[in-house]
């Protein structure tokens, strides 16, 4: 087995480890990157956010065509779907993304080992891959090795008819009833891929709303504009035993007649990818759900091994493992590397999609904190309704005696995109009349957040 050094080691290829090596490389680092899968890129660019946008893209064309497009004059006498076409695009968007990383692996110089890897105590990873194993040795340690979809008592994935996020990115045909167990972002998002191209979905949730987490009153508005589209929801239904039945699946839930369709997918949730990396070997420990603890500049029990991103404690969203990983190296480097976790937005790529950043009401309420709200509809919006796309809102929280905004929440076209304005001024501490008094281009959807700002002040200048 040969022996090879290096100053830093990342356990993962995804938007932290690949992030986390690169800033390495870029801060003179002789960086070595550890994945055991062909494509770089992880879960995200793999099989997550990047496969799945692809199909919301496509199916919401074909919803506008089928839906949207008369409301322009536009008239399609029949559309078709390519499912196969479709599938081929996504996976293209794939590849073409995972080479784009493997180019900039080669542009700085980052070595890739391509195979499984684990610690073998302090500053040690070994890796077993197709040329057997190599035993790499690096003054520090980042693991990135991210997460995976969360299980269920009673639920046996067969990875056919019951499968997980993965299997619902590539079904090779439109299932006639998709049962998606789970109301958050995942289940919303890929329910919305098969409802738009001709399937029966129903969505089981545990809780008695959709999208936990989020603004009770975005999830609340939300609901109905769902259902509207097609999504069945059955809330406050505990499932408890789901299994394969010849060529059908059969759902069980608690208090709800048995439920038989051809596809189900498991989406409660994903939990960490912390098993099997050695880490007792280093003295590391895991919190009850499998979290790797680390202090506030990411490091483990063990000195010098670091953990960022899905691993740890803190939202599972691409960004917010990249953001972690440029600060973690920052800091192993030059002793300085930060995360704002105050202003780590999230996005649910819906039609119309929901965004958010910062606190929710229900989280000001239950800490007794004063707020001031302001809301404007997009139905208000020019430049919404020439687009034809006015369903929605956006709402300003900010502090009821000093103003310093709080939180933003938009529902409404193209809220992944809005967001970034209130990501920004959270992050700098800015008030809502900072936003208010920023000159906003018109017409632009932007014009929404901009009155929403004063609105909390209660002057609103197109508010209905």
């Amino acid at each position: 087995m040969k022996t090879v050094k290096h100053d830093l080691v990342v356990l993962g290829g995804g938007p932290a480890g690949y992030v986390a090596a690169i800033r390495a490389a870029q801060l003179g680092l002789a960086a070595a990157c550890v994945d055991d899968n062909p494509l770089l890129g992880g879960t995200c660019l793999r099989i997550g956010c990047i496969p799945s946008k692809a199909l919301l893209e496509s199916t919401a064309k074909f919803a506008e065509v089928q839906h949207d497009l008369k409301q322009h004059g536009i008239h399609v006498a029949e559309a078709t779907i390519d499912l196969a076409a479709m599938l081929r695009r996504k996976d293209d968007i794939v590849r073409s993304l995972a080479r784009g990383v493997e180019g900039l692996f080669k542009k700085h110089k980052i070595t890739r080992y391509q195979g499984r890897g684990k610690l073998d105590g302090p500053g040690r990873v070994r890796v077993a891959g197709g040329d057997g194993e190599t035993l790499l040795e690096a003054r520090s340690i980042v693991i990135a090795t991210g997460s995976q979809p969360a299980s269920l008592p009673g639920v046996q994935v067969d990875g056919d008819r019951i499968g997980t996020s993965s299997e619902a990115l590539a079904y090779a045909r439109v299932p006639e009833h998709l049962v998606v167990i789970g109301a958050g972002y995942i289940g919303l998002e890929l329910g919305s891929v098969w409802n738009r191209l001709g399937a029966k979905v129903t969505v089981l949730e545990a809780m008695e709303r959709i999208l936990p987490g989020l603004d009770t009153e975005i999830a609340a508005q939300a609901q109905p504009i769902f259902e509207k589209q097609g999504l069945v929801f059955k809330l406050g239904v505990r499932v408890t035993r789901a299994y394969v039945d010849g060529e059908q699946a059969v759902v069980e839930c608690e208090a709800v007649a048995p439920i038989r369709c051809d596809r189900v997918l498991l989406a409660v949730g994903r939990v960490p990818c912390t098993t099997g990396l050695g880490l007792e070997s280093a003295g590391i420990h895991c919190d009850p759900r499998g979290r790797i603890s680390v202090n506030p500049a990411w490091e483990t029990a063990a000195k010098n091994i670091y953990a960022v991103g899905d691993c740890i404690a803190g939202p599972m969203l691409a960004h917010k493992a990249s953001d972690e990983a440029a600060a973690c190296v920052e800091r192993i480097v030059t002793g300085y590397g930060h995360v704002n976790y105050d202003a780590i937005p999230a996005v649910v790529y819906t039609h119309p999609e929901i965004a958010a950043v910062g606190k929710t009401e229900d989280e000001l309420r239950s800490g007794g904190r004063e707020y001031k709200k302001g809301v404007f509809p997009f139905r208000a919006n020019g430049r919404a309704r020439t687009l034809g796309d006015t369903q929605g809102m956006v709402k300003v929280l900010a502090d009821a005696h000093t103003d310093r905004l709080l939180g933003v929440h938009i529902l409404g076209p193209r809220a992944g995109d809005l967001i970034a304005e209130a990501v920004v001024s959270l992050d700098f501490a800015a008030s809502s009349e900072d936003i208010a008094r920023s000159s906003h281009a018109h017409p632009t959807l932007a014009e929404a957040l901009h009155e929403a700002a004063l609105d909390v002040a209660g002057r609103a200048v197109n508010a209905p």
